[in-house]
This record gives structure tokens, C-alpha cells and sequence, in this order.
């Protein structure tokens, strides 16, 4: 069958996927153009933003390839206050962006737990109006959590939670975690979101040293088996802090392979996913230039504008060359940034109805 047969497919099988993650030359603008056609057609040509606020730098966990990890002893650790939350909610708020995601490193400690549960509820408080009667949307990214946390926070006003499996491969997991980090049990809180009010995410690295295309269609067909509405993909980015810095002889003469494979990765979910929301994320920007552009150009309808105080962005290193500031919208010609939108995924709304 020829590839543009595949991409005119309804329903796409594993080596299908395979298939079009391997689009070389004018097949890749194929599968562009088609994952363009699938966006409009499932979603329409919005882009909904997200405000992003890093609230801490501070991690319980040490994966092998995050600046974040506990283990990296060289890194101030910050947390923002509840004001200075509250005051960046408002922000958003006025900016229009209808949105916001809550960010931090792994923490389960009691404290922190109730903290959120206020900080969401006063944020509720401080962004209803004319134009968010709800106040704004709040995504949460806080890892893995018990489940009565995630109850209290679901309770408090917070609909959205974004936990990415990072790769479906249990074996690769394994290799850029350390052993008490189970993929099981990464598996089980998505698993237990998703089926408990929650609008849950997910999302994979791309480029992961060891990982084969058909780890790839097989995240695919876990997104969809899943039944995940929201994902956050990425390319595989470095930190010299980290243990998986040692790849950086390998990574560097790959990275070119890395970018081009993410915004294949970003386009095939589209055309086999449909109408799930996709972000647009700042590690494509970091590595090529208009990486978060090209997103949006290859299926991608979420875009995240970095809010978190100025004074704390490069402290919040998950990854090496991270832009420091990020102020300009991006929004191809032929579509329309939904302003004062929650823009949840039309996948939910089907879900439900």
C-alpha cells in the first residue's frame, strides 16, 4: 500500500503507524498536510494557551535525565509563595489566556498537598468574572500522587492532570529511572485519573537513546488504548547534571534525527488520535529554531506561555537551553488563538456524550 493510501486510511494498525513515522522526503509533507486536514476537520483551527507556572523546582525523584532530580546537588531549590501564585494567575487571567498548568517536581508531603488544594480554590476565587464565570481552567502537573490527593485536588477545582508515561516501553522506562520508580505504578495513577473525573494527559520523550520506531506507534496505540485526551510530547533533551548527559556525543549527532522524528511524532498522533488536544511544547523550541511553530504546523492545538517569575525561569532546569523568556504568541495564519477559552479537548467532550 502507498504511503498516501495509509495516510487515507479511518482506522490505522500498528505497522500502519510504523509507516508513517517513517515518512522520509515529500512524505512528510504528505503526512503534514494530513495531519492539518485531521486537526481542522476533529478540532477546528483553534489554539488554546495554557499559562505555565513552575511553583518549585524541588523533587522528590531522581530520573536519569531531568536537571530536576533530586540528586543534583548543585541546583538552588525555590518554591513560589501562594501570593506570588495567585498573582501569576491573575496574570494569565488578564492576558486572556483562559488557562493555566500548575508545575513542579515530584512532592507528596502533607503540607504541600494541602497547600495546592488552597492555592487552587483561592485561584478559582481570583479569576471568576464576565469572561471566565468558572474562572480559569486549571491543569495540574504534580506526578504521582495517592489517590485521595488527587480526589482533594479534583474537589478544590482543578479538572486537568498531565502525567506522561514518558515511554510506554516498561523496559526503557526502567533504564532511565531508578528502581524504586515503577512504571507500574506510573501506569496505575494515569489509569486511576482518567477513570475518576479527571481529564488526564500523558506524553513520551522522543529521541530516547535505545528507543526504536515501533516504541513509538506502540506510545500511539497506548494513548489510544488508554483513552488519553491531552498529551504533552517531546523531544529528548540533555542536562549535564544528569546521568543520561553522558550521551552527548551520540546526542548531538543525532539531533537533527530528534527533531524532525518529534514533529513526526506530533503529526501521526493527530491523524491516528483525531481529537485529542496536543501541546506544542517548549522543548521543540529548544531544539530548532520556531520548534513550537512547526508544532502547531504538524497537528499541535495547545500552546503554553511561560509565566513563572522571571527570577525563578532558569532555575527551573529541567533541560539544557530552556528559553529564558517567552513573550510572543505564536499562531500560524489560518488559525485563531481562543482567547478567555478553557479549551478543553473535543475527545472529552465526545467521551461524555
Amino acid at each position: 500500500m502507498s504511503y498516501p493510501d495509509i495516510l487515507n486510511k479511518t482506522h490505522f494498525n500498528r505497522e500502519d503507524i510504523i509507516r508513517l513515522l517513517n515518512a522520509e522526503g515529500e512524505e512528510v509533507l504528505l503526512l503534514k498536510k494530513k495531519a492539518k486536514e485531521v486537526l481542522i476537520k476533529e478540532c477546528g483551527n483553534e489554539i488554546y494557551l495554557r499559562g505555565l507556572i513552575e511553583i518549585s523546582n524541588a523533587c522528590d525523584f531522581d530520573c536519569y535525565y531531568c536537571g530536576l532530580r533530586k540528586s543534583n546537588q548543585d541546583l538552588e531549590r525555590y518554591y513560589l509563595s501562594q501570593e506570588e501564585i495567585i498573582d501569576t494567575a491573575q496574570l494569565c487571567a488578564r492576558k486572556g489566556f483562559g488557562s493555566l498548568v500548575l508545575q513542579c517536581g515530584q512532592n507528596s508531603n502533607p503540607e504541600f498537598v494541602g497547600f495546592i488544594e488552597k492555592v487552587i480554590i483561592d485561584i478559582k476565587q481570583a479569576t471568576t468574572s464576565k469572561l471566565l464565570p468558572n474562572g480559569l481552567g486549571i491543569t495540574l502537573s504534580f506526578g504521582e500522587q495517592n489517590m485521595q490527593t488527587y480526589k482533594r485536588w479534583l474537589e478544590a477545582g482543578a479538572h486537568r492532570y498531565l502525567l506522561r508515561i514518558e515511554t510506554s516501553n516498561p523496559q526503557l522506562f526502567a533504564k532511565i529511572h531508578p528502581p524504586y520508580q515503577k512504571y507500574e505504578h506510573r501506569l496505575h495513577c494515569i489509569r486511576h485519573l482518567n477513570q475518576n473525573g479527571w481529564q488526564a494527559g500523558s506524553g513520551v520523550m522522543i529521541g530516547i537513546p535505545g528507543q526504536t520506531i515501533e516504541d513509538l506507534a506502540d506510545d500511539i496505540l497506548f494513548f489510544k488504548n488508554e483513552n488519553i485526551g491531552m498529551l504533552g510530547m517531546g523531544p529528548y533533551l540533555l542536562h549535564p547534571d544528569t546521568p543520561m548527559f553522558s550521551n552527548i556525543d551520540w546526542w548531538n549527532n543525532n539531533t537533527k534525527e530528534i527533531a524532525t522524528l518529534a514533529l513526526k511524532m506530533i503529526a501521526t498522533t493527530r491523524i491516528v488520535l483525531k481529537d485529542v488536544n496536543i501541546a506544542s511544547t517548549t522543548a521543540l523550541e529548544t531544539i530548532m529554531p520556531n520548534g513550537r511553530e512547526l508544532g502547531l504546523e504538524h497537528g499541535a492545538n495547545v500552546y503554553m506561555p511561560l509565566l513563572t517569575p522571571e527570577s525563578k525561569r532558569e532555575l527551573y532546569g529541567i533541560y539544557s537551553g530552556k528559553p529564558a523568556s517567552d513573550t510572543k504568541l505564536v499562531c500560524p495564519a489560518d488559525r485563531r488563538i481562543a482567547f478567555n477559552e478553557w479549551g478543553d479537548a473535543k475527545h472529552y467532550k465526545r467521551k461524555h456524550n
